[in-house]
């Protein structure tokens, strides 16, 4: 029992850490201009600056930063999703020359940094004309998230019996039909975790925002904090206020689906 009660301890200590970050920002994103300076790592306002989200949702543009990144990062997912159900599909049912090269090769990406492809993505995307377009940021958000998710998908297929394809096949269902009309609804699981994970990786990117798009048409949610940066003085609050508005979806798309993850990743760990 004391064993137990010592593990607790420790775990709620550490969730607590974690928590920390979360909590100092909703915090700081209630404060007044001229309260952030002083000695305190948390400082409990005795009014709450609400002015600080209303700030953000008008001079911040908030609503249309967060049509665009929404709109950007579910085009995203989705087709990553699709694509990586189909990659799945040829590297553990069809049999075809230099198919492990292919599988190792999309796996390298796992390895190469989304950030070092900036300059590259630069030059490819100026010379057809692909800047300051929501493609840019689609395009490579696509590619760096197939293999992972060919990586799951295809881990999670292993599990699944070829009798119910050869079933279907033999009832004149097409190499299509078999994709998603028998597999996809199978590997759901494996499809919500891709998805999941994805929308964690791309829903508050900047460096690639920053770099590919320049007008405001097409900004994404991370461009607010930047209307409230001025050369000699900043608006605190409501720069607090736009990183609470961006982090909460991711936050509240892991705790809804975190056990939903977990067994995505795990359910092809062991085959058969």
């Amino acid at each position: 029992m004391l064993r137990k009660g010592l593990l607790q301890t420790v775990l709620w200590m550490v969730a607590l850490l974690q928590l920390f970050p979360l909590i100092w920002l909703i915090n700081y994103s209630f404060l007044k201009s001229g309260e952030f300076f002083g000695s305190g790592i948390l400082k409990w306002p005795q009014t709450p600056e609400w002015n600080n989200y209303i700030s953000a949702f008008t001079y911040g543009s908030v609503p249309k930063y967060l049509w665009n990144s929404a709109f950007i990062t579910i085009a995203a997912i989705l087709a990553a999703a699709v694509l990586s159900l189909m990659l799945g599909y040829a590297f553990t049912r069809m049999e075809w020359r230099l198919r492990g090269v292919f599988m190792a090769v999309i796996m390298l990406g796992m390895i190469v940094p989304i950030h070092a492809t900036l300059l590259p993505n630069f030059i490819l995307f100026d010379w057809i004309k692909l800047l300051d377009n929501p493609l840019a940021l689609i395009l490579p958000y696509i590619a760096f998230s197939l293999p992972i998710s060919t990586l799951i998908i295809s881990g999670f297929m292993e599990t699944i019996p070829r009798s119910i394809e050869e079933s279907a096949v033999m009832d004149g269902c097409s190499v299509y039909g078999v994709i998603f009309r028998i597999l996809m609804p199978m590997t759901k699981p494996a499809l919500a975790t891709v998805c999941i994970m994805n929308f964690i990786s791309w829903w508050n990117e900047f460096i690639m925002a920053n770099t590919f798009l320049t007008s405001e048409t097409f900004k994404t949610l991370p461009f607010s904090i930047m209307k409230f940066a001025g050369q000699y003085s900043s608006n605190y609050g409501a720069q607090f206020a736009v990183m609470t508005m961006i982090a909460l979806p991711t936050v509240i798309m892991y705790l809804l689906f975190t056990e939903q993850m977990s067994r995505g990743i795990t359910a092809g760990a062991v085959k058969g």
